[in-house]
């Protein structure tokens, strides 16, 4: 297609020849002839001068470049518009098939599709144009609203909701019990976990991911909140909308975190903590307290900056050592004499 259509897709204003043709998409690095790519950095600008891609999509334009630009305010999102506009491709329906175990008393949306060897219990809800993959659990009077997608091998427990527009990826586990035990007579007694789960609109969960039910009531999962992968989520925290949890991020139970969080990979979030709206917590952090709106990093929790100063304080306790060595002989020599 030529680059003014694209440039009508991406709502951008083209500097250069806008009758060249793209057949594609691609990185900076990746791109052919005939692809367009975009300039996230312009540390990325030699590689750009370097690439073979045919247009670029920048932020403003950029001199010395031969290559036909098109301006828009912000390329990295352009970008993943154009990826699903020439990649990505609609689920077409499939229909339902024989090989799939469906109780008698399951209510399946317009245009829905079943894989072979997917397990529908009693009572389950299945919306219109949803997709459910081979060797997909889904329990007991269970909701699934209209538009998901259900990768295989993905276990819904029983009484779980999941909203529209929602994607589940592989080996996720929804609705697992809650880790409750009571200690007594010397022996872990497991708590029953009666409540549920909650999935809101537009949610992304990834593979592997576990969100447990929670032990009364809710786990609740907000619209729009993106879930990497092997995530934990306990029973009864509540997220809300528009999170980002990157890989094997922990969430312990009762914890409540506000809208538009993001926590970097491999933090813990201890149980029945507080993380506001808009805060961002770096990889690795622990949190174990109330978390106010700002930036975090370490274990203990701190200040990013804060954070990055004891870092680079502790680069240098080796040498800080052997200086309070050296000056504590002094003192001794000086008393001694």
């Amino acid at each position: 297609m030529k680059l003014r259509e694209i440039a009508e897709i991406i709502n951008g204003e083209i500097a250069g020849d806008e009758e060249v043709e793209i057949a594609g998409v691609s990185g900076i690095s990746d791109a052919k002839e005939r692809d367009i790519t975009y300039l996230a950095s312009t540390k990325w600008l030699k590689r750009l001068k370097d690439s073979k891609a045919s247009a670029v999509i920048v932020k403003e334009s950029v001199a010395g470049i031969e290559k036909p630009q098109i301006k828009t305010k912000n390329p990295h999102y352009a970008f993943a518009k154009l990826l699903s506009f020439f990649y990505t491709k609609t689920s077409r329906h499939k229909g339902i098939s024989e090989k799939a175990f469906i109780s008698d008393n399951v209510i399946i949306g317009q245009n829905a599709t079943i894989y072979p060897f997917a397990y529908i219990a009693s009572g389950v809800k299945i919306g219109s144009e949803t997709v459910i993959h081979p060797g997909v659990f889904i329990g007991e009077n269970s909701i699934i609203g209209n538009d998901c997608l259900i990768y295989p091998n993905v276990t819904i427990r029983e009484d779980i909701t999941i909203g529209n527009r929602v994607i589940i990826h592989a080996g996720a586990v929804i609705g697992s019990d809650g880790f409750g035990y009571v200690f007594e007579d010397g022996i872990h007694h497991k708590i029953p976990q009666v409540g549920t789960v909650k999935v809101e609109d537009s949610v992304e969960i990834g593979a592997n991911a576990t969100i447990d039910r929670a032990t009364t009531g809710n786990t609740l999962i907000g619209r729009g909140t993106k879930i990497d992968n092997l995530v934990q989520i306990g029973h009864n925290v509540n997220l809300g909308q528009n999170i980002i949890l990157t890989a094997q991020v922990g969430v312990g139970g009762s914890s409540e975190i506000g809208d538009n969080v993001a926590i970097g990979g491999q933090a813990g979030v201890s149980d029945n903590v507080t993380i506001e709206s808009g805060a961002m917590i770096g990889g690795k952090a622990g949190v174990i307290g109330n978390v106010s709106r700002g930036i975090y990093s370490g274990c203990p929790l701190m200040p990013h900056r804060e954070w990055l100063r004891s870092s680079a304080l502790f680069l240098k306790l080796p040498e800080l050592n052997k200086k309070i060595r050296e000056l504590e002989e002094r003192i001794i020599q000086v008393e001694n004499s």
